[in-house]
This record gives C-alpha cells, structure tokens and sequence, in this order.
C-alpha cells in the first residue's frame, strides 16, 4: 500500500498529453534511450509460446528504464516475424507494486499511446519496426512503467526477450485499460515485442550499450527486482554523474561474440544472431548512443569451444567498428565459470583459452578501456571460479552482490 500510495503521489504531479502534430525544434533538446532489450527470433520448440505468438490477446509487460526525461516514446518490432502484425491498443502506466510480481496498475497512471499521427492503432510490417507519437511525461530517471499492448488477430511467430527478469502476464481481449492485474491467463518470464523506450530531454547525454549474453542480462539476478547490473550501474550514474546518460540492456543469454544461436545445438532456444551481427540492428540503431560496453566470450568458449584467436578476432572486429562510429568502445574481460557442470561444462582447455582472451583484452588498444570483471568477480583463492560470495549457485552467474560489486569498480569518467 506504501508503494502504491508512492506512487499515486508521483501521478498525481504529472501532467500527460499526446500530439500527433509537428513542433518546433529546439536544438537544446533531443532524444536519447532509456530502455531497451534485445530481441531474438521464436523458439522452434514453442518456447515462451514464441512461436505461436497471440491472438486476440493483451501482453502487460514491466520495464524499468533509467534516464529520464519530458516525454517518451514506444518502439515495438516485428523483427523477426513472418508476416505483418496488428497493434490494436498500447498503453503506459506505473505498476503499482512491480517488485511483488503484481499486474495492477496506479489509478490514474494509464495513458493512451498513439501511432502514425495519433491512430490508436498500428500495423508493424514484416521485419520492421513501429514507434509511437511521443507521449509528454515528466518521467523521472529509474522508473518502472508496465507497457500493455493488444493484438486482436493472430501475430505468428513473436520477436522475443527470453529470460526477461520480470514477469509477463498475458490476458484475453483488450486489457490495454485496464487497472486490475487480475485476470491474467498466462504468465512468462520474456518480454514480446516491445524493444525500447526513447525519452526526450534537455541535452541529452547520450546512452550507454550493454552488448552483452547473460551475465548483463541478469540471470543470477533476483526477480522482479531490477537489480541486472546495467540497472545498478544506471542507479550510479544517476546518483553520482553530472552527464546524465541512459544505459540500455542489448544483452541476450547464450550470446557470442561470432556464433549465431541456432548453431548451438540447443533446440529450444537460438541465444540470437552473434554479437558481431547484432551491432547495427541492436546497438548503432539506438538513440544518440555514447559509449558501449561489450560483455561477450564465455559463450564462445564454453558453448561453442572456439579458440582464443577466433575470439580476439570477433572482438577486434566489434572494436574497429565502434571506433569508425566514434564510439567510446568499453570492453569486459570474461569473468570465470570454473564450477559451471555442463554439459557444456568448464574444462581445463576452456580455461586456457579464457585467460589467453582475458590477457589480450587488459593489452588490447583497439578498445577505449576495460572493466576488469574477471578480477572483481574471481575467487582469489581459485581463479578459475567466482568468488562464492557473488556466486548466484550455478558457477557462472554473479548474484546480487556480484554485480554490485561489478558496478562499483566501474570508472564513470571512462563512461
């Protein structure tokens, strides 16, 4: 009740409108992300219900994003669908307890969003993506908003987030209004179609790109609860930058720095294209992006057993690419997964090739700086494994601790 009643406050201070007509543009203001995931084809084995998708159906979706600013505007895509799709209703409002996994919604919070100059309702066509008219909203940095889309005839295959954090919750019919999470038929852990939330600010610092596989996509992160640590490091920032800068999530569970996931083997998931192949689609289309953080290898080597020079070699690759772009390029060393049991599972070979990698990266000058996970997250004692403190239990993945650790040996200023 506290937390709803918080909230309550916060709608209450706020003022929204839409407008599908043209302004004009001031040059001191601009648009930047605040929000994104990344997304990846359907399941062959129906995963998530991915490759059904829906029909006459309403998806309440909880996001957080991390900058703020005056108004705001949706991205939703059909990347990777096989025919065009209707959006029959889209709306924004704030949830009004997200950390408990409730679907209700703060009375009063719920917007309308519009498409195409005010239409209420939209068609994404295949392989495209569609952007709403901006909302005004005084939207404060690190806030969580549930976005609630209804699509009334059937979609196909979906553009979709596995392994999200946070739970969906799928109803029939047009929900999109409604304030009750009650109700719901279904509830997932992945988000579907929706891919970013912009935010128009007052110069607008730019944003920060997490390219990244499941470390940054928060797999060892506690549900519901926001704490990934590119939303810790967003908390930072905010907390203790004069730039204030959106930090975006583009990372994907079982990603790789050159191998595309449906070449893992692993049939009921495809861990998305390669992050070589992502970066335009998932980092360069982003808005006014500043610096990127790329947090990928342990895929390579544990699933896929590349070796070290293939590795270095993809990785330079993403480097010469952000340089091109002007692009602060930051890089991860990869942190280790000694007590990882596969299968795929840690070797002592896998383990060469992690520290031959790990050695490169910390010489390397094809990026702008390293952040040193591997050195914050090892077990001094045994290097080849987490330290059991930040360790969420499965040898891979750091807890909560871990990554506020992580975050907190981040140098902002190379940010």
């Amino acid at each position: 009740m506290a937390t709803a009643a918080a909230a309550a406050v916060v709608v209450s201070s706020i003022v929204f409108t839409t407008s599908g007509s043209s302004a004009a543009v001031n040059p001191l203001i601009g648009w930047a992300g605040s929000w994104s995931t990344g997304l990846i084809a359907s399941s062959p084995l129906d995963t998530g219900g991915s490759l059904t998708g829906f029909n006459n159906e309403s998806i309440r979706m909880i996001v957080h994003t991390s900058l703020g600013g005056n108004s705001l505007r949706l991205r939703l895509s059909n990347e990777f669908g096989t025919g065009p799709i209707t959006i029959g209703h889209a709306t924004v409002a704030l949830p009004a307890s997200s950390a408990t996994g409730s679907a209700d919604l703060v009375a009063g919070s719920v917007h309308e969003l519009t498409f195409d100059g005010g239409n209420a309702s939209t068609t994404m066509y295949q392989g495209a993506d569609v952007v709403s008219d901006p909302l005004s909203w005084r939207l404060p940095a690190d806030t969580t908003l549930a976005v609630t889309i209804y699509l009334p005839t059937p979609t196909g295959p979906a553009s979709w987030h596995p392994s999200a954090g946070e739970q969906t919750f799928v109803y029939n019919g047009d929900q999109a209004d409604n304030v009750s999470g009650a109700g719901n038929i279904l509830t997932r852990l992945a988000f579907y179609f929706v891919a970013g939330i912009d935010v128009q600010t007052i110069l607008p610092a730019g944003a920060i790109v997490v390219l990244g596989d499941s470390i940054s996509n928060g797999n060892g992160a506690t549900l519901n609860a926001n704490t990934r640590w590119p939303d810790l490091l967003s908390q930072r920032i905010e907390a203790h930058s004069v730039l204030k800068e959106g930090v975006l999530n583009e990372s994907i569970s079982g990603n790789a720095v050159t191998a595309d996931g449906v070449q893992s083997g692993f049939s009921s998931a495809t861990f998305g294209r390669s992050g070589n192949s992502r970066l335009v689609t998932d980092v360069l289309s982003q808005q006014n992006v500043r610096t990127v953080i790329v947090e990928l290898g342990v895929n390579d080597i544990n699933i896929y057993g590349d070796n070290a020079a293939q590795i270095i070699e993809g990785l330079t690759q993403l480097g010469l690419r952000l340089q091109e772009h002007n692009i602060n390029a930051v890089i991860d060393t990869i942190s280790p997964f000694g007590g990882l049991v596969g299968p795929p599972g840690w070797s002592a070979d896998k383990e060469t090739v992690r520290l031959a990698v790990n050695s490169w990266i910390r010489s390397q000058t094809v990026f702008d700086h390293v952040i040193d996970q591997d050195k914050v997250l090892r077990d001094p004692a045994n290097p080849s494994m987490l330290l059991p403190a930040y360790n969420v239990g499965d040898g891979i993945h750091p807890n909560d601790v871990g990554a506020q650790a992580l975050v907190n040996s981040i140098q902002l200023n190379q940010l």
